[in-house]
């Protein structure tokens, strides 16, 4: 693609150089340029892209894009100077890539907890529909059947559309998609054409980098603004805050609800660890999933099919055959009759709702203990709350390490015990070591126990010192258990 037509649908303020490119790729990172790439440099929260500008020439960059011009320009590159590099670089990347969003209908599923259940049991039951389809998850991305791994939630706008690209270009009709809070800020989803979105719910989250709670929310809500008359937005009727994320949208508009008058409605019949009977919309189901959250995700996964043209009893069909998504309300159980359950909770409302669940299934017939930590370098203000809702709602807690980064890991359990009270304190043992927190915590447990493993759910790492560590949770608890992996 020529640099002329890559910028044809953005407005530059100025373009400096003369003669016609041939562009080869986008990037943002200076390290990834190849010969014939463009460069954007973006002004982010950790580097100013600018700064960079000389070593992408250097590797073979053909265009910049900026917002400042260096004070020297190099020969036989072209400059491209717009005011805001991160409004525009969604939209030159969506452009580069053939406009993915226009050739498959893309959805989008926000909130703080529940968005990679959601996306990734759509992305099942399209599939078992017979359609190809595509996922941008927490846990893994996919293009149709083709894993393809993932390390963010939505990942910056040149690898996003890259992604979409090739999803379209292998036939995929479908894609499923979560949408952070920092991918609506950075505008790494401009550019992209939604025909739907999903609103989940909204708890204390990524303060470190919002600061407030309401930028969160109105974070969110950007998603559901920027959504096109043609599209659809749900939302859960449940939650404070569903409604005003319909406040300003164009899209038609639906609810989901266990509690309250919506357009699509569920309640619980029956529960146990191995599954729940729902009513769904006055249809009888079984579902191989526990708690009134994963309810109200069943729900937004139903109300979202049925939106896209799916019969009502196909839907229930299909979801009578899903199971969880890996680390979300995943149990183990041990030949002595205890059983562990690894879920990927890591803020105050998600342990919430989790241990919520656990207790109304145990009913008091066995003990509920729960081995918890919280991440490093991250929003220090939910450690202390995630501790006392732990306390709260176990018979024991141990608090460990999660992913510490670069912080000592004492120090983030010491932040998290100071939200403790002394009586409190008594029902909590710290053990900074994760492995053997969770070996402790099998060994002591009798058989009707329930122990809830939190916070890392999927995750196969810890990150110790900035460096990536192999670790588990799934296969510290079948060791200790003594169940093989086979």
């Amino acid at each position: 693609m020529t640099l002329e037509k890559l910028i044809e649908t953005t407005q530059p303020l100025q373009v400096k150089g003369q003669g016609t490119w041939d562009i080869t790729g986008i990037e943002i990172d200076s390290r990834r340029i190849k010969e014939g790439n463009a460069f954007v440099a973006l002004r982010g929260t950790q580097a100013d892209g600018h700064e960079y500008i000389g070593k992408a020439l250097e590797l073979g960059a053909k265009a910049v894009i900026c917002e400042t011009l260096p004070e020297t320009l190099a020969e036989g590159g072209a400059y491209v100077q717009y005011p805001d590099t991160e409004e525009v670089v969604g939209r030159l990347a969506t452009h580069f890539y053939g406009d993915p969003t226009q050739r498959m209908k893309l959805i989008g599923v926000t909130g703080t907890n529940g968005k990679t259940t959601i996306a990734t049991l759509l992305y099942q039951m399209f599939r078992r529909f017979g359609y190809k389809c595509g996922l941008c998850s927490t846990v893994c991305n996919y293009i149709d059947g083709t894993p393809v791994p993932t390390e963010v939630t939505t990942p910056d706008p040149i690898t996003l559309n890259r992604l979409l690209g090739q999803m379209a270009d292998e036939g995929c009709e479908y894609a499923f998609m979560e949408v952070s809070s920092h991918s609506v800020t950075q505008k790494r989803i401009g550019g992209l054409t939604f025909a739907g979105g999903i609103f989940t719910n909204l708890t204390r989250d990524h303060l470190d980098y919002h600061k407030t709670f309401e930028n969160y929310r109105d974070a969110k809500k950007g998603f559901f603004d920027m959504l096109p008359k043609e599209a659809f937005a749900i939302t859960n009727a449940d939650d404070k805050n569903g409604m005003v994320m319909l406040q300003n949208t164009k899209a038609t508009t639906r609810t989901y609800s266990l509690r309250a008058a919506a357009d699509f409605k569920a309640r619980i019949l029956e529960e146990g660890f191995d599954g729940m009977n729902l009513e769904v919309d006055g249809t009888e189901v079984f579902v191989q999933f526990v708690g009134r959250f994963n309810v109200s995700n069943l729900l937004a996964v139903y109300g979202a099919a049925r939106m896209m043209g799916r019969e009502k009893e196909e839907v229930l069909l299909a979801l009578s055959a899903m199971r969880p998504v890996n680390g979300r309300f995943e149990s183990i159980r041990s030949k002595e009759g205890v059983t562990a359950i690894v879920d990927y909770a890591h803020t105050p409302d998600a342990l919430v709702n989790v241990l919520t669940t656990i207790n109304e299934v145990l009913q008091h017939r066995g003990e509920c203990w729960t081995v918890c930590g919280a991440g490093g370098n991250r929003d220090k203000g939910k450690r202390p709350l995630m501790a006392q809702e732990s306390v709260k709602h176990s018979d024991r807690v141990i608090i460990t390490s999660d992913n510490p980064r670069f912080e000592e890991p004492q120090d983030i359990i010491n932040d998290m015990m100071a939200g403790l009270d002394e009586e409190q304190k008594r029902k909590v043992v710290c053990i900074v070591d994760r492995r053997e927190a969770i070996r402790t915590a099998c060994m002591m447990a009798k058989p009707g126990d329930v122990i809830l493993v939190a916070g890392k759910g999927h995750e196969d790492y810890q990150i110790i010192k900035g460096v990536k560590h192999h670790f588990d949770d799934h296969e510290v608890i079948r060791e200790a258990f003594g169940i093989s992996d086979n």
